[in-house]
């Protein structure tokens, strides 16, 4: 099976999982994902966020998403229990389609290694 045919089956069902937990019968989108993987990886997950908490939320996520590959590391929790992460190398310029597939391949990454799918 190809690489794009694998990582297009895992990304369905992730999000058929998924929108089945935290959704109301929509499925969830990428930013969405993104979103609970943030709270995930802040791990409070009973608490409402207000706009900007949000961004950063997403902000941890994808920083974890893209540590793997080798973009990001983490530093220290502050405080407050937020991941602070450091830049290790500035991402390429990609067109907004390749940033979709970046994305989602590092989400399926995190789900594979979470056990949530196979």
């Amino acid at each position: 099976m190809s690489r794009d045919i694998q990582l297009k089956e895992r990304w369905e069902q992730l999000v058929i999982i998924l929108s089945d937990q935290f959704s109301q019968g929509e499925d969830l989108d990428l930013d969405a994902i993104i979103y609970l993987i943030g709270v995930q990886e802040l791990g409070k997950v009973h608490q409402t966020y207000e706009k900007d908490e949000k961004l950063n939320l997403m902000h941890i996520a994808i920083c974890r998403l893209l540590e793997p590959y080798g973009f990001y590391e983490f530093e220290f929790f502050d405080e407050e229990g937020w991941p602070h992460y450091k830049v290790k190398e500035e991402l390429p310029p990609l067109k907004a389609g390749e940033q979709s597939v970046l994305m989602k391949e590092a989400i399926v990454n995190y789900f594979l290694e979470k056990e949530l799918i196979d």
